[in-house]
């Protein structure tokens, strides 16, 4: 019986497909925001509840925001969730790397600020 590899080691293994690995960049924008919004969360001492009330709004609307359900969450949204936890909202465009094999779309940096 031959042992299950670790998400790292999985990952690794997974990336070299070059179909995967651009399919897995052009997700990272969304997963590095849903993370960041975790993050400053988790960092302000705040439950998902709590963030729902200051904002307003109901618990699960907070659960779907970090599962990744803000496809269609306005800009000015996701800056009054970063704002209710003492953050900013900030994004960036990078310009194009075409040294990498990623580099076949525009790069977005999401940055979340503490202020």
């Amino acid at each position: 019986m031959t042992k299950r590899p670790d998400f790292k080691t999985f990952k690794q293994r997974a990336l070299k497909d070059d179909a995967l690995c651009l399919e897995y960049e052009r997700l990272r924008p969304e997963f590095e925001i849903m993370i960041k919004l975790i993050e400053a969360r988790q960092l302000a001492d705040c439950s998902q509840l709590e963030l729902a009330e200051r904002l307003n709004l109901q618990q699960p609307a907070i659960a779907r925001l970090e599962r990744g359900g803000y496809a269609t969450t306005s800009i000015s949204k996701l800056a009054q969730v970063a704002d209710a936890l003492g953050y900013s909202l900030t994004f960036s465009l990078l310009p194009k790397d075409s040294m990498k094999k990623t580099a076949k779309r525009t790069q977005t940096k999401v940055i979340v600020k503490k202020v």
